[in-house]
């Protein structure tokens, strides 16, 4: 959820079944199912990525234009998707993405990788759209071996937030009109 200041407020509503074996979850794995993976692109972030249209094909059961999307760079502890992206030629909305979380992170004593994904959008109140799911399945080639990666998640029960607010300044509201208030 976001609150009215735009500050994200993650709720828990159930345990995640755990069934990992011989690789665990890293900040930078969270990062980015809350921020990679359901890819929101807007005017405040597209200045990051260099597109470049790649044509019209079908995906979702819509006509898409597709583009391909690369971070024009990625600075320290920041993270970034690269990939595909299918645009609604109807509905000029995203309803696809696919690609790869950046950067790989390759260290010296370990690695941090990050599994291919692809996250389906669908419009869930009249002109929103937003993702409903993300797919990933991949083989990671770690130093100790290949370990594949696979998983679903879902996003649902979207409900719009609205709030009521007036805001007073000081002046006393009449019939009359606004008074002054008094010293």
């Amino acid at each position: 959820m976001f609150s009215p200041e735009g500050e994200r407020i993650e709720q828990f509503v159930g345990r995640p079944h755990d069934r990992l074996q011989r690789i665990g979850l890293t900040e930078e794995d969270f990062r980015d199912l809350r921020e990679v993976q359901p890819f929101v692109l807007t005017e405040d972030t597209l200045w990051r990525y260099r597109l470049t249209y790649k044509g019209i094909e079908d995906s979702e059961d819509q006509s898409c234009y597709v583009f391909r999307i690369q971070p024009r760079q990625v600075l320290d502890g920041q993270r970034a998707v690269d990939g595909l992206i299918w645009v609604s030629r109807e509905h000029q909305q995203i309803v696809k993405v696919a690609g790869k979380p950046l950067p790989q992170i390759y260290g010296t004593k370990q690695e941090n990788l990050f599994p291919q994904f692809a996250t389906i959008y669908q419009r869930v109140d009249e002109d929103l759209w937003f993702p409903v799911k993300t797919i990933a399945s991949d083989i990671l080639p770690f130093r100790n071996g290949p370990q594949r990666v696979e998983y679903t998640i879902l996003y649902k029960n979207y409900q719009r937030f609205q709030a009521e607010s007036s805001v007073t300044f000081g002046a006393e509201i009449t019939e009359e009109g606004a008074k002054p208030p008094s010293p």
